[in-house]
């Protein structure tokens, strides 16, 4: 009897909890100003953002309004979204922006955030707007910047050694891509802006740079336990798109200088090559304008002279993993 009563008690315990009515959490709705965003006018941009903090939801919508402006940005970012409430709902809006360009690092520091959300855990949206005319001005004063201080540095570099001028026109060259693309929508701002000013700067400081490296020549000597090591030095060289002559050429020439001691070692079975490699790079006046010092050790079970061929081999690598700069000791 007993055991009909607990029986009985089980099945109403479980039959009252099959009775329940699960409770499903409504979709969350995204507010009007993000799903119907406002449009750029011929006064004021506006775009919407989304990410996993403030921050990057600013971020986002920045990129996205660069993009509007006849260029793209160098970034993708999804703006599907899946929210947590007890179930999984997802963000009604469903959309992919892929954008694709060369414009990376247009900074558009004047805008104001005109609405903000926390949507959902770790997910905000904003709504954000600038001005046509402010924003035109502070890119133009940012380029005017940039190109005063290319021209200072310029001015400066007169008295540094080729190869620390040759990296600051690197470094140059390799800032006039976002330049170029700030100019780019410059012009989108502003379609009456002048840019050939700017297009000639452009083109000067890129062609300074490659203009340098092609004067620039190197040879490279050493002493007899260094010869070896010649191929691997002029390989790297050659790579770094430096000219490699065998006589001394001028007021840009650069020379390379191997010196090494190599002791001959037994461990385990293996002949070693234990090479101190002492290395100097000279200017046209015979002033030291880069040096390095390496220790390799080299192997091999069929004797010394395969092991020291294996030492070229290791320098060899180094270079390739390293870079030539460093390895004679010449990088910035």
């Amino acid at each position: 009897m007993k055991n009909v009563f607990i029986l009985i008690l089980t099945l109403l315990i479980l039959s009252g909890c099959s009775s329940k009515k699960r409770v499903v959490s409504a979709p969350k709705t995204l507010p009007t100003w993000y799903s119907q965003e406002m449009k750029s006018n011929a006064r004021t941009l506006y775009s919407v953002g989304e990410g996993e903090d403030k921050a990057k939801a600013i971020t986002n919508a920045l990129n996205a309004m660069v993009s509007t402006l006849s260029v793209s940005i160098s970034s993708e970012f999804n703006m599907k979204s899946v929210v947590q409430d007890g179930v999984i709902s997802s963000i009604q809006r469903d959309s992919t922006h892929e954008v694709n360009s060369q414009v990376k690092a247009i900074r558009i520091s004047n805008y104001q955030i005109i609405e903000s959300k926390e949507f959902a855990f770790q997910r905000y949206l904003v709504a954000i707007s600038s001005d046509k005319k402010s924003l035109f001005l502070s890119l133009y004063k940012e380029i005017s910047q940039k190109f005063e201080s290319i021209k200072r540095k310029h001015e400066e570099s007169v008295q540094f050694n080729l190869i620390k001028r040759l990296s600051l026109y690197k470094k140059d060259k390799e800032s006039m891509s976002t330049l170029k693309n700030t100019l780019i929508v410059i012009n989108s701002l502003n379609p009456s802006f002048n840019d050939s000013i700017y297009v000639r700067q452009v083109l000067e400081v890129e062609n300074r740079y490659d203009s340098l490296l092609s004067k620039i020549t190197f040879s490279v000597d050493a002493n007899s336990d260094a010869r070896r090591l010649i191929p691997s030095i002029a390989n790297g060289l050659s790579l770094s798109k430096y000219n490699i002559v065998k006589k001394i050429n001028g007021k840009n020439h650069l020379r390379v200088r191997l010196n090494a001691s190599t002791v001959k070692a037994r461990s385990y079975g293996f002949t070693l090559a234990r090479s101190a490699i002492s290395i100097t790079v000279k200017d046209s006046t015979s002033k030291v304008i880069g040096s390095n010092k390496l220790n390799i050790t080299g192997q091999s079970t069929q004797g010394y002279e395969i092991a020291k061929e294996n030492v070229a081999v290791k320098l060899n690598t180094k270079v390739l993993q390293e870079g030539i700069e460093k390895i004679i000791g010449l990088e910035l």
